[in-house]
């Protein structure tokens, strides 16, 4: 008992560096940049509050699990912006590969049983084909189109982005995993750019 519970405070605590990697979207009132961490406690908000707009058998309590988890690899890998770079560092084979590594040192602290069953929810979410993944990453990508148009723009205006861009880039993978959340969104992020 006591080696299962060092390992699972190993995890915890390493888990807790994610409050220190800072990303690209602001809060809301555009004050600061928004921690990965709190990132990751407000989605499993949105999931918790926007469950009506999830499709017909998604489980909401595994989505709320794999949005806690979705950004564990950032703690080694950092936050790669959809709009940086012209969004290609974001779905890079190197990130890519940087956060499958950082996925096995990080789920790797834990006991089998339970680092295995973590990191198979997460390589669900990276895969985004179950209906609870892709809710869950449609949740992922609005959580910052919404801290973008309360902030007046945010990393938007930081990385010159087009509306065409942010539907190529964001609204797609909103569509697939919550289409009525996108068309309302979608609606929003055009008044914006006007």
């Amino acid at each position: 008992m006591t080696a299962r519970l060092e390992a699972q405070f190993a995890f915890l605590n390493d888990a807790d560096r994610l409050k220190q990697v800072l990303r690209a979207t602001t809060l809301v009132d555009g004050s600061r940049p928004e921690n990965s961490g709190e990132h990751s406690w407000h989605l499993a908000l949105y999931a918790l509050v926007l469950a009506d707009q999830a499709e017909p058998g998604v489980d909401i309590n595994r989505v709320i699990r794999m949005l806690l988890i979705h950004d564990l690899v950032e703690i080694d890998v950092g936050d790669v912006p959809i709009h940086s770079q012209n969004g290609l560092a974001h779905a890079s084979e190197a990130t890519m590969a940087a956060e499958a590594k950082a996925a096995d040192r990080i789920f790797g602290l834990l006991p089998s049983d339970i680092g295995e069953s973590l990191r198979a929810l997460w390589e669900e979410f990276e895969a985004a084909e179950s209906p609870d993944a892709r809710f869950a990453k449609a949740l992922d990508r609005v959580q910052p189109v919404m801290a973008n148009l309360m902030s007046g723009g945010g990393t938007w205006t930081t990385y010159n982005v087009t509306f065409d861009q942010l539907e190529a880039r964001v609204g797609s993978k909103i569509a697939r995993g919550a289409p009525g959340l996108w068309e309302w969104v979608r609606g929003k992020a055009l008044q914006f750019f006007g």
